[in-house]
């Protein structure tokens, strides 16, 4: 039944692209690979009960191992896609080894920090990165079956925004049924349990940001290929809590709740700007509202009220 609903849920989404009209249709596709950033969010979150304030430096860090090695070096997309999600693993594994022994507001503080240095390192380095203003990558095609696509082209983009997705989304369920999610989810509800049972705790920490990381690097890069731009706004706090948000708005520890929570966040956003400028009042007053109806969020509320067999 699980994987029958994840499966349909894909399905529904392959669906809409049908239907949409251009305008949702290109906001779709954004919002499926920004739900992939989050769903590597809710991995440390929502599994490991670790809440990151960092993670703009591994999305940034997928964007930029695939931007920079196509603007500079000239690689094609699968080589600089490689580049871009390494880029996400080693510095995923980094922080993960030097936050190996913190945890709670000690983590989120860490994450924090190493996030800031990285954003200023986008733009001390401006002669590489281009700092705030950015660069923009030259028209992008990509090869099946012997035949060329471009990425500009608004079903390509959609399609591949949706296998990214469909991915991550899967490997996630996949991950949090298998035994080290289950580790996972143990040291959420009681660390110290899990070590006296004999699991390695820091080892597993370390496998969660590993594993977060890759999924939000490869947001990253699929957002960069997909949009061709690339610029330090992405490794800045804003990108950190974003995620947070979406995972928190969605529903925490759910494998649906990121993509729900970035959906409802994104279009409520859009709305909120055409009526007003205040948009962000409007925004946070409906954010409130919502966590007071479900505090385990949207997707968690619906699993302690009706479906408790919802992953």
């Amino acid at each position: 039944m699980t994987l029958g609903l994840h499966l349909a849920v894909v399905a529904a989404l392959a669906a809409l692209q049908f239907v949409l009209p251009a305008f949702h249709h290109g906001m779709l596709a954004r919002i499926m690979v920004l739900a992939a950033y989050a769903v590597g969010y809710n991995v440390l979150l929502g599994y490991t009960g670790l809440m990151s304030l960092g993670h703009a430096m591994f999305f940034a860090a997928g964007m930029y191992g695939v931007g920079l090695t196509i603007q500079h070096w000239g690689f094609g997309i699968a080589a600089a896609s490689v580049a871009g999600v390494a880029g996400a693993i080693v510095t995923a594994g980094a922080v993960g080894v030097v936050t190996l022994r913190t945890a709670g507001p000690a983590f989120l503080i860490v994450t924090m920090m190493l996030a800031q240095a990285f954003y200023l390192a986008t733009l001390y380095f401006n002669t590489v990165t281009f700092g705030d203003q950015g660069f923009i990558l030259p028209a992008l095609e990509i090869g099946i079956g012997g035949r060329m696509f471009s990425l500009a082209d608004p079903s390509v983009k959609y399609n591949v925004a949706l296998v990214v997705f469909a991915v991550c989304l899967l490997a996630t369920l996949w991950l949090v049924r298998s035994p080290v999610g289950r580790v996972l989810v143990a040291l959420r509800e009681n660390d110290e349990r899990t070590r006296l049972l004999g699991y390695h705790t820091g080892r597993y920490r370390l496998v969660a940001v590993i594993v977060s990381g890759l999924i939000s690097g490869l947001a990253g890069v699929t957002y960069t290929l997909l949009f061709s731009y690339v610029g330090s706004t992405f490794a800045g706090v804003l990108y950190s809590i974003y995620p947070l948000l979406w995972t928190l708005l969605g529903g925490a520890g759910t494998t649906l709740g990121p993509l729900v929570g970035t959906l409802l966040m994104t279009y409520a956003i859009d709305v909120a700007s055409g009526i007003t400028d205040a948009y962000l009042i409007v925004v946070g007053a409906a954010l409130v509202l919502t966590i007071l109806w479900a505090p385990a969020g949207v997707v968690g509320g619906i699993r302690a009220r009706w479906a408790r067999w919802l992953p």
